[in-house]
């Protein structure tokens, strides 16, 4: 970024009240059209590729088709953007991208639609251009089959959701500092330089907007109100019937509680403290202790939430309403109220402060994934005169989930 954040002018509106307004539907895109969903993350993202994965069955009868042989086609474009996978986790690679290029190839003629945030992470010109031209080929006359979409949510609401994220993924700062280190400390980059990569969301529809040319770029701003209002605007973009999109229940991807993700920070604490292997971390921890917790427990309505400081909250709003500017100059298509991208939350409708306890009964779900995990592991002892540092991940995994599913056996 190039402005301190903190030296914005926040004299942004404060939270609207009241129903929202019908909308009209937006037109739908021309049959044939390959629809890329690019993001960014924390934008209603999970819930649309959800229930176009569910659908797709139905949308092909309707002449549109859902290429990815997954909900989400993550490692397909982590390659392509060349981004490396989960901490941890393999590195994608270009067998991944082709298969998913492949597959859109396939579809010939008809409408298609790919979606994944971590498009929103590609580098450079370079690398977009590419990721446009790979989807397009096949048309036989260039460029402009490609229809690029981006959603957007007010940065308010997106930070909480990203930093608990990231502390999935190994982040051992607090929240507050996490804030100050993005909205104040230049050059905002750390600890996370993906953040304003994927959220100064002017400049990331600049970007898209460069190569694949304004006409062939759409911005939704999500109006968090509408709980289906995403749904039914990919369905008239795709010329789908009303309500053929339904949200799909995922547990897997619901976001931390406070306290939940505070254990899981002093958690990454110790695990780099002690120098474990990254490939143990994905194993254990996130595929593990952090997966079997999101599956078993549902956060009580009096759980203590993620709450961000005003301070935080009116940068935010002054962010948004500089981006919000920025993109209505650009001449894109804008679906829904930019007006809600430089909103201040209200301190009636803000998440209330409380004290992050953990429940022994999330703490209990959390142990017996990553226990789990190891116990299902087939044995293999290490060999000797190496240490715990020494051995690498797959065998320790191996070594303790013999060892705990012995101790079980024995209980």
């Amino acid at each position: 970024m190039e402005t301190d954040c903190s030296h914005h002018d926040s004299a942004a509106p404060e939270a609207e009240t009241g129903e929202t307004a019908p909308k009209r539907a937006p037109t739908p895109l021309p049959p044939g059209t390959r629809l890329l969903h690019i993001g960014p993350h924390k934008t209603g993202t999970t819930s649309i590729q959800g229930a176009m994965f569910a659908a797709k069955d139905a949308m092909a009868g309707h002449g549109v088709d859902f290429p990815a042989h997954s909900r989400h086609p993550m490692e397909a474009a982590l390659a392509v953007c060349a981004r490396p996978g989960m901490m941890g986790d393999a590195r994608p690679t270009e067998g991944h991208w082709k298969r998913l290029t492949d597959a859109v190839h396939a579809t010939g003629g008809r409408t298609s639609v790919v979606s994944s945030e971590f498009f929103a992470d590609a580098p450079d010109d370079e690398a977009i251009a590419r990721i446009v031209d790979d989807l397009d080929r096949g048309r036989g006359r260039g460029r402009g089959r490609v229809h690029v979409l981006v959603t957007l949510r007010p940065l308010a609401k997106i930070m909480p959701s990203q930093w608990q994220q990231y502390v999935q993924n190994g982040l051992r700062m607090g929240y507050e500092d996490w804030l100050e280190h993005m909205l104040r400390k230049a050059p905002y980059e750390k600890p996370n330089p993906s953040f304003w990569r994927r959220h100064r969301h002017d400049r990331l529809v600049e970007r898209w907007v460069r190569v694949g040319g304004v006409e062939n770029v759409t911005v939704v701003v999500v109006d968090d109100r509408d709980r289906d209002g995403l749904m039914r605007t990919f369905e008239s973009l795709l010329g789908l019937p009303d309500g053929l999109l339904v949200p799909v229940p995922e547990t897997a991807n619901r976001s931390l509680t406070l306290a939940e993700t505070e254990m899981l920070r002093k958690l990454n604490m110790e695990f780099r403290g002690n120098g474990l292997p990254d490939e143990l971390y994905s194993k254990m921890v996130r595929g593990g202790a952090v997966m079997h917790m999101k599956n078993a427990c549902r956060p009580a309505p009096d759980d203590a939430r993620i709450t961000t400081p005003r301070w935080a909250l009116e940068a935010a709003a002054a962010i948004g309403a500089e981006m919000a500017e920025r993109i209505a100059a650009m001449g894109v298509r804008v679906l829904g109220d930019p007006a809600l991208l430089s909103v201040v939350p209200s301190v009636a409708s803000a998440e209330e402060t409380g004290s992050p306890r953990i429940d022994p009964e999330v703490a209990a779900h959390a142990l017996y994934g990553a226990l789990a995990v190891a116990a299902a592991t087939p044995a293999r002892p290490p060999a000797p005169g190496r240490s715990v540092h020494q051995t690498p991940s797959r065998e320790l995994v191996r070594v303790l989930g013999h060892r705990v599913l012995k101790r079980l056996k024995r209980a």
